[in-house]
């Protein structure tokens, strides 16, 4: 049998072998503790500072300005709720987009039982936010204003320059979700005013459980942890040195790799969409332009998604059915439903995301094989009459 094939990476990413090898000496005989005074503390703290700065490079931040957390969740949650709790009391409204991410639309609903205000900004059929509606939102009163730079289920890239200038002007702190985007969107925090922006570790073909948070200098935050003042005391608890040196090199070669990887995925993504267009009854959602290069998002009309995973999962094939962090639950997803589908066609969706591992003959396989689960599906299926 052949090996499978991975076609979920919006989910997590392989662990890059090079990301491997810069972390093994931090789990052997260079082992230490960062706020150590002595020779082991010294070369976790060596480590720890390298990772930071290998961060910010990849979006043109000051090392200074990026405080690690346990992953991309955690640090939404620092950003929405730090930057609502540290204003003063007549800061209480927050403008966010409806295609969050769950970790920022539970924390803006925890917001919410606590008081403050909160207008949901909807989007267009392809899953954009329309900057003069965002614009609109904001008031004296505005706390922060949240919109993802990449959305984490269709992969539509909102403009978010535009949102941030606009926040920009009228004083308002800006968190971007960035934890899709970076490494294969282009991010510049010195040309882009957001204020926070979260990162993770396993979407950049780095480890799993660690993540950073952007804070730019002069931003206020509210710590969610706390404990012996680490990360500025934005984050306290020993450091994950390991993880740490794993994301810093992960973000390094993501900034050296970029367009290669990018131009290799997008050859993949735009051969699997012509393919799969092929079959009656299968549409991609999200914006055709604006898009994540890796991002193929689905729906299947006749066709139960949980099924089709499994199905694809029993021939070779690792794709998902929707945001990693809540394909579990049995509920219709917030972002198609925000994008005008219907209920129903929601639960017909998958999501294929290649990588830069990934090759052309594994995609013309796989487009075979989807073309047979699709088929064998819908003969078994009553809801569909094509």
């Amino acid at each position: 049998m052949t090996d499978p094939v991975y076609l979920d990476n919006a989910a997590t990413t392989p662990l890059d072998p090079r990301v491997l090898e810069a972390m093994l000496p931090h789990l052997g005989g260079r082992r230490g503790n960062p706020s150590s005074l002595h020779a082991f503390g010294d070369s976790a703290r060596e480590g720890l500072e390298e990772a930071r700065a290998g961060v910010a490079s990849l979006i043109g931040a000051s090392p200074g300005e990026i405080v690690f957390t346990s992953g991309g969740t955690e640090s939404d949650d620092l950003a929405v709720l730090g930057l609502a709790r540290s204003a003063g009391p007549d800061k209480r409204h927050a403008v966010v987009s409806c295609v969050e991410h769950a970790a920022v639309r539970e924390a803006t609903k925890r917001l919410q039982s606590e008081g403050f205000e909160v207008s949901w900004i909807g989007v267009d059929e392809d899953g954009l936010v329309d900057p003069a509606e965002f614009a609109a939102s904001l008031r004296r009163d505005t706390v922060l204003a949240a919109v993802m730079w990449a959305n984490n289920e269709v992969g539509t890239v909102e403009p978010v320059l535009e949102l941030a200038d606009i926040c920009a002007a009228k004083d308002v702190p800006f968190h971007a979700d960035a934890v899709q985007a970076a490494g294969r969107v282009p991010i510049d925090v010195s040309e882009t005013p957001v204020s926070t922006l979260a990162l993770s570790g396993h979407k950049l073909y780095g480890p799993q459980g660690i993540g950073a948070l952007y804070v730019r200098e002069g931003v206020s935050l509210e710590p969610i942890v706390y404990g012996g003042g680490q990360e500025k005391g934005l984050r306290s608890g020993t450091e994950n040195v390991v993880g740490i040196v794993g994301l810093g090199t992960a973000a390094r070669l993501a900034r050296e790799e970029m367009d290669d990887r990018v131009t290799h995925e997008r050859e993949l993504r735009d051969r699997i969409m012509a393919g799969v267009e092929e079959i009656p009854d299968v549409l991609v959602n999200g914006h055709r332009g604006r898009r994540l290069s890796n991002n193929v998002h689905l729906t299947v009309s006749g066709v139960q998604a949980e099924s089709l995973v499994l199905f694809l999962d029993s021939l070779g094939y690792a794709v998902g059915s929707g945001s990693a962090c809540s394909s579990g639950g049995h509920k219709a997803s917030p972002v198609l439903l925000a994008m005008g589908l219907p209920e129903r066609e929601a639960f017909s969706v998958v999501r294929i995301t290649v990588g830069k591992d990934n090759t052309l003959e594994e995609v013309d396989d796989f487009l075979e094989a989807f073309s047979t689960a699709v088929a064998q599906l819908r003969e078994l299926s009553p809801l569909y009459a094509g």
